[in-house]
């Protein structure tokens, strides 16, 4: 009964707006990050962004100036180089400042009689779930965040750090000051990381040829300090675009199979969209991972492999994140990633998604009668 009348203080509290906290939760406990603290993997990311332009500034100055007196290619080098880093700071600026997802956005104060019956979820209707006919998934208890007593639809997940749900939440970056990449944040997150990888293998780039020509003439060059500049300069280059050029690469996978992080990398979550199992397998609905046998959990991990939900199409999996519909919706994309059509609350699924997922409900049954 204690439980009970939480979870209607709940209701009430989320209705009129005021705080609580779950501290009865079953999926524990949030671990929310507070303070300075969490702003400082940003800063030393700044720090890191910031720190080889001078040594840059050093070899454009030195080498293509004053030793190969090339004024053009010094200019050429300038631009790209900072339009890279311009680009670079907006979509990271657009990362930190805006929210990834709301799965409540705000909506004007209305007097109470206006108030919608939509948003006077009854306690009875969020226990049992809509009726039969009725297909309203935000008030299923099965997308329903048992944190933030709130709906949550497809997609979404609870972050223990940040304490709230996110729509379509990719991942939670302590790089970003402590924010995660969601639904409206994604596509500045994915253009961050492709500058920092382009400017990094430009940099390497610069770096090495010059000081290659310098390793080739060494009579030739001004001063013994720029070309240390120049090997620094290269091996950063290297190392930062690998480090970044590899996770960039997994975002492209990511992409073109319309997933997320947290669903490439969390095969069970299969289980919650699979149709219903005989009542002789004693599983909950949907069934939990712990439930599973070795056999079973090895079969939903094969078939992780090739059940793609929402998996389209490469083209219309990148129009999903990247995709505009005004003739000028290219700009925001180049500028800072733009952000993602749709509301991030519905998604269609992959046609063929539900045929597999038969399949491996038939292939747990047969498992467990197996074992």
């Amino acid at each position: 009964m204690s439980r009970l009348v939480s979870f209607t203080d709940r209701l009430q509290r989320s209705a009129t707006g005021l705080p609580w906290r779950d501290d009865d939760s079953d999926d524990g406990s949030d671990e929310r990050q507070n303070g300075w603290t969490r702003y400082l993997p940003l800063c030393i990311l700044l720090a890191l962004m910031v720190a080889p332009h001078p040594s840059l500034l050093l070899i454009l100055v030195n080498h293509y100036l004053r030793t190969l007196h090339e004024p053009i290619t010094f200019l050429v080098h300038l631009c790209v180089s900072y339009t890279l880093t311009f680009l670079s700071f907006t979509s990271l600026v657009i990362c930190v400042i805006r929210d990834p997802g709301p799965v409540c956005p705000s909506k004007p104060a209305q007097e109470d009689s206006q108030i919608s019956a939509r948003d006077e979820i009854g306690l009875r209707e969020a226990l049992m779930g809509p009726p039969g006919d009725t297909d309203d998934d935000e008030i299923n208890p099965l997308k329903w965040c048992r944190k933030c007593w709130a709906p949550k639809p497809e997609r979404t997940h609870h972050c223990s750090l940040c304490g709230r749900c996110v729509l379509k939440m990719d991942h939670h970056c302590p790089w970003l000051g402590g924010k995660c990449v969601g639904h409206r944040t994604y596509p500045s997150f994915f253009h961050f990381i492709t500058c920092i990888t382009t400017f990094s293998a430009y940099v390497a780039y610069l770096a090495g040829t010059a000081f290659w020509w310098s390793f080739n003439n060494p009579t030739l060059v001004l001063d013994q300090v720029t070309p240390l500049h120049e090997l620094f300069l290269f091996c950063a280059g290297v190392i930062f675009g690998l480090v970044v050029g590899s996770f960039m690469i997994y975002h492209i996978y990511l992409i073109s199979t319309n997933q997320t992080t947290l669903e490439s990398l969390s095969p069970f979550l299969l289980l919650r969209f699979l149709p219903p199992l005989p009542s002789s397998l004693h599983l909950s609905d949907p069934p939990m991972e712990h439930e599973l046998s070795y056999t079973q959990r090895r079969l939903v991990r094969e078939a992780h492999r090739t059940v793609k939900l929402y998996n389209l199409g490469w083209q219309e999996n990148w129009a999903q994140v990247f995709g505009w519909n005004n003739h000028g919706g290219w700009v925001p994309r180049i500028l800072y990633g733009g952000a993602s059509p749709g509301d991030g609350r519905c998604f269609p699924r992959n046609p063929r998604a539900h045929d597999m997922l038969q399949k491996l409900a038939g292939a747990l049954e047969t498992a467990d009668k197996e074992a």
